[in-house]
């Protein structure tokens, strides 16, 4: 079973980062709908793994890792991989999913706050479409604790809806994101799903990001803003 990795008890005003916002997955069934509706592709995972150059022998953390899938490609290769997430229920999928392809991971119950990492300094830490849950103030909180758990010299990778319109265009660009990108039911994401992303979860803009993560003690290699609304970072720890 996924252990507890977190530190001691947080003081009143922490942030509640175990109370996730935007779409309920508090059921099994939610969190297989949700793997269905992302798009999970083990091909994808496996291009993005070469990308960062994770090989047998890598040591790997996925922070919200949600239902596992670079986790469990990462173990295939033969790297030691680390799944994190806050959602028991995901921890569960996630695992399952690495016992059924018989992958060996280290999988831990924990957030971008309060997981340590024990097991040594990861060589690549990710995180996809997750950062967003938290507010600004504590999306720096979680990148210098990224920055601790990475060697000198190691990978971060982060994808996210990551902002790159003129401020001033954020209606009309807002708008037509959620417009194009909503899905009927059972075919991917709603616009309702959607709807309630900009309304209630913490998506910002690159050029904040990017301030954040050189505060961090991250050199940015790469930006690549692939829509208006979404965006990867690719950074080393100085």
């Amino acid at each position: 079973m996924p252990r507890s990795d977190t530190t001691r008890p947080r003081p009143a005003w922490f942030f509640r980062e175990y109370e996730p916002v935007g779409i309920d997955l508090g059921s099994p069934a939610a969190v297989a709908a949700y793997d269905r509706n992302q798009g999970t592709d083990p091909d994808a995972d496996d291009a993005l793994l070469d990308r960062l150059g994770v090989v047998a022998g890598s040591r790997l953390v996925d922070l919200a890792c949600g239902t596992g899938s670079l986790v469990v490609q990462a173990a295939r290769r033969g790297a030691e991989a680390h799944g994190v997430d806050v959602s028991e229920e995901m921890l569960a999928f996630a695992q399952a999913r690495a016992e059924r392809v018989g992958a060996s991971a280290g999988w831990h119950r924990a957030g971008f706050l309060d997981y340590v990492h024990r097991a040594g300094h990861a060589d690549v830490v990710t995180t996809k479409s997750a950062l967003h849950q938290l507010p600004d103030f504590w999306k720096q909180q979680a990148l210098l604790n990224v920055a601790g758990m990475l060697r000198p010299g190691g990978t971060f990778y982060l994808w996210d809806v990551i902002f790159s319109f003129p401020p001033a265009d954020f209606e009309e660009r807002l708008q037509r994101w959620i417009e194009t990108a909503g899905r009927p039911e059972d075919q991917g994401f709603t616009r309702a799903d959607f709807e309630a992303h900009v309304r209630e979860e913490f998506s910002t803009y690159a050029w904040i990001l990017e301030g954040m993560l050189e505060r961090a003690g991250f050199e940015i290699v790469s930006h690549a803003p692939r829509t208006p609304t979404h965006g990867e970072f690719v950074c080393r720890r100085r």
